[in-house]
């Protein structure tokens, strides 16, 4: 192993690697620090630029980029107090306030430098964990993966804040998606409606494009911006020196900090279409909860802008690891990443490691030469960065949609990409509105199809239905299905309870 990683570093350490890995890496940082351009929008517009590469290219450039643009959210969210990216959103409670007390410098490097230990530990998790995954994957039959897709559906509906209801009604729409098209597995068409198009069913990225990027631009239309909050940061911005061994200090004193907010980060990116919004709260709060200052939270201390962001970068790991162990993409991000791998011919999953292990750790490679890359950018550009902020919405959202319409429209050379485009741009809009969430109906347009065909096949092998529950690997994962949505009942009913104790508390007072 040690040997095939060695020889990975070196190849992609070449310049026709290493170009396309920096050049993501800085469009990465560039939209993970623009407010409402999220990792994946970043990501679908430089999807058709990498149509053209040889496919390790293409994928260290989509690493680099999911790695900077993981990083490039706290830049905003520090000088700003606006998370560039969803997953910085905890980088804002301790980062801004550290900035505003004048330690803007402080604020930056402590999140540049926690990012980077955490992207790492979860490169370490990344390479020992994805063969014996992938080896454990092996021994799946179609019993199994329906199970383990109803299990990622499950987890992810019930996950979802807000109604549980309405995570499991988006899943359950992905899912009818799906069913438009052919069947799968005779090949008898289904709903088509008489529409040619149809027949090879709905394509998958366009969809991605229109309900993450189009519906969210949509969506940020309505809303105004904060030009005269970053005027201010760009101010603030003037001071960003500081000493990097008091930095690094600071977050090599905090080992247990560091390594447990990034095993948290790990954890929800092995999790299914969770992302790194959820690993980034939920390290803020474990480590306000192991804090012996727990009051100082939101002040403006260390601990929360380490934790936040080391969970934040190990997160990407736990991501990759998901998609090539078990071909299931871990968030939006590797959903992409797995249409530009189907694009370029490449099948994920169990048997990735074994029939393409020179691109299995060409990944790994481009993986850990990205976080370095990270940093030199971070540390030379990050006031520069800033300055892409007041670029006017109404000059930048257009060019966006244009290169969104572009991508779709060169995914098959048809017009009829972009009008599904279209279509799921007001769909997720819609949904957006109505406060459906958009993880579950993805995840289930990009299971849909592999929970039918497993079904079919084990059905097909054997009649007997009970199989889905004696076969223990298949029993069990349905088990955690069914225990993944109790939970998240017992957690929607806590939480509705709590709500409705203030509210009587609040009343009282008054």
């Amino acid at each position: 192993m040690y040997e095939q990683l060695g020889a990975a570093l070196v190849n992609v350490a070449q310049f026709k690697y290493l170009l396309p890995l920096f050049l993501g890496t800085l469009a990465g940082i560039v939209g993970g620090a623009l407010p409402g351009v999220t990792i994946t929008m970043a990501i679908i517009v430089a999807l058709p630029f990498t149509f053209g590469l040889d496919p390790l290219q293409g994928l260290a450039a989509m690493v680099g980029l999911y790695v900077g643009g993981s990083a490039g959210g706290l830049v905003t969210a520090t000088l700003l107090g606006i998370p560039g990216t969803p997953s910085a959103v905890a980088t804002t409670f301790d980062g801004h306030p550290m900035a505003t007390k004048g330690e803007p410098g402080r604020a930056i490097w402590l999140g540049i430098w926690a990012s980077f230990f955490g992207g790492l530990l979860g490169g370490v998790f990344l390479i020992a964990a994805t063969g014996p995954l992938a080896a454990l994957a092996l021994e799946f039959g179609p019993w199994e993966y329906f199970s383990l897709f109803v299990l990622a559906l499950s987890m992810v509906a019930g996950l979802i804040e807000g109604s549980l209801l309405k995570g499991l009604l988006s899943g359950m729409i992905g899912l009818v998606v799906t069913v438009l098209g052919n069947d799968p597995m005779l090949g008898a068409p289904r709903l088509t409606l008489g529409i040619a198009f149809l027949e090879g069913g709905i394509p998958f990225l366009p969809v991605l494009i229109g309900v993450f990027a189009f519906a969210q631009i949509m969506g940020d239309v309505e809303r105004a911006g904060g030009a005269g909050r970053a005027a201010r940061a760009i101010e603030a911005a003037a001071n960003l020196r500081v000493s990097q061994f008091r930095v690094l200090g600071e977050i090599l004193s905090r080992p247990f900090l560091l390594l447990w907010s990034s095993l948290v980060g790990l954890w929800i990116g092995v999790l299914p279409a969770i992302g790194g919004s959820a690993a980034n709260m939920m390290a803020y709060d474990q480590a306000k909860k192991f804090s012996k200052r727990p009051e100082q939270f939101g002040e403006g201390i260390p601990e929360g802008v380490i934790a936040a962001e080391s969970a934040n970068n190990a997160n990407v790991g736990g991501s990759l690891v998901t998609i090539m162990a078990f071909g299931i993409p871990g968030d939006a991000v590797t959903a992409v990443m797995l249409g530009a791998m189907t694009i370029h011919g490449i099948q994920s999953g169990p048997l990735f490691m074994s029939q393409e292990t020179t691109l299995a750790y060409g990944v790994f490679a481009a993986y850990l030469l990205a976080h370095p890359i990270m940093v030199v950018i971070m540390g030379l550009g990050a006031r520069w960065a800033l300055k892409v902020v007041t670029v006017p919405k109404s000059i930048l959202f257009p060019v966006v949609l244009v290169l969104c319409v572009v991508g779709a429209y060169a995914l098959g050379n048809a017009m009829s990409t972009v009008y599904v485009l279209l279509a799921f741009g007001v769909l997720g809009y819609l949904m957006m509105k109505a406060g459906i969430p958009l993880a579950p109906f993805i995840l289930g347009v990009i299971l849909g199809d592999q929970i039918e065909t497993n079904l079919v096949r084990a059905i097909m092998t054997d009649a007997d239905p009970w199989l889905f529950m004696t076969r223990p690997i298949s029993g069990a994962l349905l088990g955690l299905s069914a225990a993944s949505v109790a939970f998240a009942l017992w957690q929607h009913r806590r939480a509705a309870l709590r709500r409705r104790m203030r509210e009587a508390e609040s009343e009282a007072d008054f």
